[in-house]
């Protein structure tokens, strides 16, 4: 993202206005969602019925169901923050710029509650809040593309830059598909072997998740690279985004969808470091960004201003989570690999 704000030319002049008051009422409304979501989650967890639990290691499915419920928790986050920072700015004078926030604070309380069970089934509750954010991102695209052909000049430069960002709720759509994923990675149908490898609508778990979160990270490029070619690419650091995801999401394809049979340790290797680098990415982009807010007049003095006009702090943690997921595409992956 850029040091400029997304929506900069709709900022009001006056310095001094702050969101309406149904904005702030919004504000605490979401704020109690997310401890009613964390109460579910434990509620949740404690009314889930006693197992046996297998002997030795739990199975990799199972594992990787866990690390891709931490990723569709991450991004759920990083959704929820971002969309809370733009449409307060926009003093929420849509309804269903609540919409968002509801819907990612629920994939974040079902992720953490599937985390913490040790089940191998999926939850009809999580797939519930999964699919509503899949939803609710599909729409929320097609708002935000009304929304930049709506404007004087309809589809243009000026509006990509400024008008909502279409790219933006995908990122909501992306912890859903995460999460869907991980309830079917988890799930283990009666008689059937924990290890055996799970299928997504007929295709390999490792092999869809590859695709999407190697699109999902290219994704979340394009819109970085719009942004940060509207701020002019001005410090170098600007362009790491462009390099650094990208030769990651290109690394995890090619070793888990290259079709050549066992991929080599050198190529898994190369693809577990470029997922690290992009992770890593991530936390260094928050600092960068947080510089940015501070260039501004007034600093972090200034907070309540320069972070709604600032470069949006929630945005670079969407590559840690893709990374993450794409981390555990890999474990997947190789525990396929040595079932051959």
């Amino acid at each position: 993202m850029d040091d400029m704000t997304r929506g900069a030319a709709s900022v009001p002049a006056r310095l001094d206005q702050r969101p309406t008051r149904p904005a702030r009422g919004a504000a605490w409304a979401v704020a109690g969602l997310a401890a009613l979501s964390a109460g579910a989650a434990l509620a949740l967890r404690r009314r889930a019925r006693p197992q046996r639990r297998l002997e030795g290691p739990p199975p990799v499915t199972l594992r990787v169901a866990k690390d891709l419920n931490r990723s569709a928790a991450l991004l759920g986050l990083a959704a929820l923050a971002d969309s809370a920072v733009e449409h307060y700015r926009g003093s929420f004078h849509n309804p269903a710029m609540v919409t968002p926030l509801a819907v990612s604070t629920a994939v974040i309380g079902v992720s953490l509650f599937g985390t913490l069970d040790d089940r191998p089934r999926a939850h009809a509750v999580r797939d519930a809040a999964y699919g509503g954010a899949i939803l609710t991102g599909a729409v929320g695209t097609g708002f935000h593309l009304f929304n930049v052909t709506k404007r004087p000049g309809g589809l243009s430069w000026l509006n990509l830059f400024y008008g909502a960002p279409i790219g933006a709720p995908s990122a909501v759509a992306l912890a859903g598909l995460l999460g869907f994923f991980a309830e079917r990675v988890r799930h283990t149908r009666p008689g059937e072997a924990p290890a055996k490898a799970p299928k997504v609508l007929g295709v390999p778990a490792a092999d869809a998740l590859a695709a999407l979160v190697s699109l999902g990270i290219l994704g979340t490029v394009a819109e970085t690279a719009l942004l940060h070619f509207r701020g002019a690419f001005h410090d170098p650091a600007m362009y790491l985004p462009m390099v650094v995801p990208p030769v990651g999401a290109a690394l995890l394809a090619g070793t888990v969808l290259s079709g050549n049979g066992r991929p080599a340790m050198a190529s898994t290797r190369a693809a577990r470091w470029g997922l690290r680098a992009t992770a890593a990415l991530g936390f260094v982009g928050v600092g960068f960004h947080a510089f940015g807010v501070h260039r501004n007049m007034g600093g972090w003095r200034n907070w309540s201003q320069n972070i709604l006009n600032g470069p949006p702090l929630p945005a670079p943690p969407s590559y840690t989570a893709l990374a993450l997921a794409g981390l555990a595409t890999l474990s997947l992956e190789e525990d396929r690999r040595h079932a051959r």
